[in-house]
């Protein structure tokens, strides 16, 4: 117990030396996509098809220009259409682009969502076995990297692909929830869930399943220099109360999808917009005492200081919505190419949009105390270390658990339109 005390000093309190690793409780992960030429994404999807019909136009030299080449893709280079989509060619783009792909919307970063042009020939790296596990029952957990700043959650939740950005500058992996199309074939270490169900029983009056595995997950995992670790409870109350914690954090991360409620703050609670932003606004500002944030002439209230403060990876999560919307004109990072055709005004929508990362960044933040107070538990409790799970049989975890599943019997469109059985 000592030495589990002492270790957790270094991690918020929650440190232990025999906890395991989230790698081998959900040992499947893909690095995220990887675009290799900034402009396939954008925060709004007129910008996208405006960078494409310019991109269409230009012809030669100047089209070689604005792709921006990589070793992985350039105008003349075939490749296989992405899984799951119908969008986008598999011949070279400088010889027949083809029609305009509808954007698709992923998820930027922690709490953020931007729109992708999903044509595989604009992608270095897209990741097509993300994109094959991708549907309307796929959760992806995200983890944040590991820094010296390390405050907020260490990994979150989405529905929406990931494009792995993260505060810190170096992404983590994303973990499928399933391994298979149709929530088939839970992501977790073989015989973990047959373990844990021996272990907690009829937990909250239903069995242990994948779903409260990634809710406790949410609830506890905490950023290591080995990786993402998951304290588990000896204790079944304790795991009960971490479930249910964790159901509520990933509801809320999950934004309404999979058939739950919108985030929403009580009335008078709520906040809505004083005044509307109708000039691009330099930088942020947040008045705690009035609990207003400002964005040039517009003003948002009332907005909660564990709304302004919440932050990833030591940095606050609503500068950096801010910062991808309004980069430094004149700073090292200032747009150019394709990426600095933008909108002419602020959009309407990215107002509506800061309003429900508000609400869900005030929701979580209200969580926080309860989070604390579960790591303080975890720490001083007996836990199911490592050594444990070995003797368990749930680890080591099998090779073919770390890779993905083949996906038989769905056709997909090889380079210049080839086609391969997966």
């Amino acid at each position: 117990m000592a030495a589990r005390v002492a270790a957790a000093e270094g991690a918020g309190g929650v440190a232990g030396p025999d906890d395991p690793l989230l790698d081998d409780l959900m040992p499947w992960s893909v690095r995220p996509p990887r675009t290799g030429r900034p402009w396939v994404t954008a925060p709004d999807a007129a910008s996208l098809k405006a960078r494409w019909e310019r991109l269409v136009r230009a012809e030669g030299a100047e089209q070689e220009r604005l792709f921006r080449p990589s070793r992985s893709r350039g105008p003349r280079t075939p490749v296989a259409a992405l899984p799951g989509t119908r969008a986008g060619g598999t011949g070279p783009f400088a010889r027949r682009p083809g029609p305009y792909p509808d954007p698709v919307r992923i998820a930027h970063g922690p709490f953020d969502e931007w729109w992708l042009i999903p044509d595989h020939r604009l992608i270095d790296a897209a990741r097509p076995e993300l994109w094959r596990v991708a549907d309307d029952r796929q959760v992806f957990a995200v983890e944040h990297g590991h820094g010296p700043r390390d405050t907020g959650p260490a990994l979150t939740a989405t529905t929406l692909l990931p494009d792995g950005h993260s505060p810190v500058g170096q992404p983590g992996r994303v973990r499928p929830l399933y391994r298979r199309p149709g929530a088939e074939e839970p992501n977790l270490a073989p015989g973990l869930l047959t373990s844990l169900r021996a272990r907690y029983g009829r937990s909250g009056g239903e069995p242990v399943s994948e779903e409260s595995v990634l809710a406790w997950v949410l609830a506890t995992a905490y950023a290591s220099p080995a990786g993402c670790r998951v304290p588990l409870p000896a204790d079944t109350a304790l795991w009960t109360a971490g479930v249910s914690l964790g159901r509520e954090l990933l509801r809320i991360q999950l934004r309404g999808t999979r058939g739950g409620e919108r985030p929403r703050l009580p009335g008078g609670r709520r906040p809505y917009v004083r005044a509307a932003v109708t000039s691009w606004p330099a930088a942020p500002a947040y008045d705690p005492e009035g609990e207003v944030l400002s964005l040039g002439d517009g003003r948002i209230s009332p907005v909660p200081p564990g709304a302004w403060e919440f932050r990833v990876g030591g940095a606050r999560v609503l500068e950096l919505w801010f910062a991808g919307r309004v980069p430094d004109p004149a700073g090292a990072d200032a747009p150019a190419g394709l990426e600095a055709v933008g909108p002419a005004r602020w959009p309407q929508e990215w107002t509506s949009e800061l309003l429900e990362l508000i609400t869900v960044l005030a929701l979580l933040a209200e969580l926080l105390p309860q989070q604390t107070e579960l790591r303080a538990a975890l720490t001083a409790g007996p836990v199911v270390s490592e050594r444990e799970l070995r003797a368990a049989g749930v680890l080591p975890v099998p090779a073919a658990a770390r890779r993905p599943a083949s996906v038989l019997g769905r056709r997909e469109e090889g380079p210049d339109g080839q086609f391969a059985l997966l």
